[in-house]
């Protein structure tokens, strides 16, 4: 492939400014959004996914994270529609289970144009570092709506949030690696068009 799927989006409100400089084809990644365990899932998801990805988020911390949180999804799920352009030659599906420990997550998602979220998981902590637990449903919905990826994911089983959330990650990355991968020339779509 001689084209780099890339995006470069920045957002800024009164509660959070972001850059983002994705590609889908891999890169450097660098990752500072003020919350140390979210940098940490983000990276990951960076890693496992195959994505170079540059992301600065400066947000209203002295709140709480959940603005930081929130938008840095609604930036990355922007550019994942972006950088996937029309989806010509992509694989368009894909799906994970990730085992971390005593824990398994499992994502499964359809890079369709239409966007849904499935979400289950039952975190026995409320907080890892200075991430709210319960944000990973905020930050998945919001990837999702703004990528148009319907996604269903969830932690099958678990005991520490930490393996959980980063289970979870872990396999949104893995299943957005294979959905995203180039297996020919058309839109894998009998209407033509993904959206």
């Amino acid at each position: 492939m001689t084209n780099m799927r890339t995006a470069e989006l920045n957002r800024k409100t009164k509660e959070t400014d972001i850059s983002l400089r994705l590609c889908l084809d891999g890169g450097e990644i660098n990752i500072k959004t003020g919350i140390g365990f979210f940098d940490h899932m983000l990276t990951a998801l960076a890693k496992h996914a195959g994505f170079g990805m540059d992301l600065i988020v400066k947000g209203d911390l002295e709140v709480d994270n959940h603005h930081t949180i929130e938008d840095t999804g609604i930036v990355l799920g922007s550019a994942l529609m972006r950088a996937a352009c029309d989806k010509a030659g992509m694989a368009r599906y894909g799906t994970a289970f990730v085992p971390m420990d005593e824990c398994l997550a499992f994502a499964s998602l359809d890079f369709c144009g239409r966007p849904y979220l499935a979400f289950n998981a039952n975190f026995p902590e409320h907080r890892a570092g200075e991430f709210d637990t319960c944000m990973t449903a905020e930050f998945m919905r919001a990837v999702a709506v703004n990528a148009g990826l319907t996604l269903h994911i969830k932690c099958e089983y678990g005991a520490n949030s930490h393996h959980m959330i980063e289970a979870m990650f872990k396999a949104l990355a893995r299943a957005l690696k294979q959905a995203v991968a180039i297996e020919g020339d058309d839109v894998l779509s009998t209407k033509g068009t993904l959206d």
